[in-house]
């Protein structure tokens, strides 16, 4: 009997695993592989920046990000691209570009040893029991079935724990997150945004990763998502960008958070973190901080709590629901055509770059 089951490795789950009392039996499960030694099965479609809300958080933890897990260049400006309004401007901004799936491993890497950790393993479903919850899981074609005190779901986007859990009620709303690696010769000085209303109501970005450019957008969820990404590839190399060979693409689904009521957090002994509860910013996507910080709220309440903690993290995490309703009237701005012109206009808080 398990006191904690936990389904997702990522930022969420591990911080979690890591931040529970060693006095309480803990078992973590992830569909990837996250060994230090071990091949990479699955990776996560991420532009892999640390915005400073996850600085900020990170630094909370009293963690700081190990030099292998950084790459290059690290750029301190965006450069937003307004297709719509045909307009440039360029804003201070500090990010740190990562290595997404080094940083994945890292933070897996601090979990405790009295931690049971098993890779490669697909959560199944759960079934309530009289006083605990039986969860079923599959690794290497076999199907494995452990107890649990506590199932918390850290599994992200399309949560299984969350779909299973929450049978009823508004979910996010759904985008499709495709990422494409490009090969490059020159060194792009800055992180670029892009806004095209005939692309997505949302953002696209490009990245760039040593000798790579990634170029993503989330589309909302539909047919036409590849045609469409396409189509902004085309146009950005119209615009000049050095777009070169493709290497490689991933892609996944993604939520915005567009109202409370679609945000889930418990069902009796069931908790979401992170991504899958719905904690993710509706105006950059940007979902590392929320991640961290519900993780280690939960971890907070049930070491306080324990089973009973249900009660304790939903008021822990209005903070977090607040700076969702502040970041979605961010949104509301950003996204729309004509304010988003007048901003850029006015050159506020933007600067000048000068070319060398």
């Amino acid at each position: 009997m398990y006191d904690v089951v936990v389904i997702g490795a990522g930022p969420a789950g591990s911080t979690l695993a890591r931040m529970l009392n060693k006095g309480f039996k803990v078992l973590i499960l992830d569909k990837r592989n996250l060994n230090d030694n071990s091949d990479y099965m699955r990776e996560k479609c991420c532009g892999g920046l640390i915005a400073p809300d996850a600085q900020k958080m990170l630094a909370h933890l009293g963690i700081g990000i190990p030099e292998e897990v950084l790459t290059g260049p690290q750029m301190f400006s965006v450069k937003s691209i307004d297709f719509d309004n045909r307009l440039v401007r360029h804003y201070q901004r500090h990010y740190i570009n990562v290595d997404r799936e080094k940083f994945d491993r890292w933070l897996v890497s601090l979990i405790p040893h009295s931690v049971d950790i098993k890779f490669n393993c697909i959560f199944k479903s759960f079934k309530k029991q009289d006083g605990y919850i039986e969860v079923k899981y599959r690794d290497d074609d076999r199907e494995h079935i452990v107890k649990t005190k506590i199932l918390v779901g850290a599994d992200g986007a399309i949560s299984r724990v969350r779909k299973q859990a929450f049978t009823h009620g508004a979910i996010p709303d759904t985008y499709v997150s495709i990422q494409r690696w490009y090969k490059t010769n020159n060194e792009m000085p800055y992180y670029t945004s892009i806004f095209d209303r005939d692309i997505t109501d949302f953002y696209s970005w490009i990245i760039q990763k040593g000798k790579y450019l990634l170029i993503g957008s989330a589309i909302p969820d539909d047919n036409e998502a590849n045609k469409k990404f396409d189509l902004m590839i085309d146009r950005l190399r119209d615009y000049g960008f050095d777009i070169g060979e493709e290497c490689k693409r991933t892609g996944t689904m993604i939520m915005r958070t567009r109202r409370l009521k679609q945000i889930k957090t418990t069902n009796a002994n069931i908790a979401l973190i992170g991504e899958a509860a719905g904690f993710i910013s509706p105006s950059s996507a940007e979902g590392i901080s929320y991640a961290l910080k519900s993780g280690a709220m939960l971890a907070h309440s049930i070491n306080k709590c324990n089973v009973d903690f249900a009660r304790d993290y939903n008021i822990r995490i209005k903070s977090i629901k607040s700076n969702i309703i502040i970041k979605n009237i961010k949104a509301s701005i950003m996204y729309n055509r004509f304010l988003r012109k007048i901003i850029m206009i006015s050159k506020v808080l933007s600067m000048n770059v000068e070319d060398v």
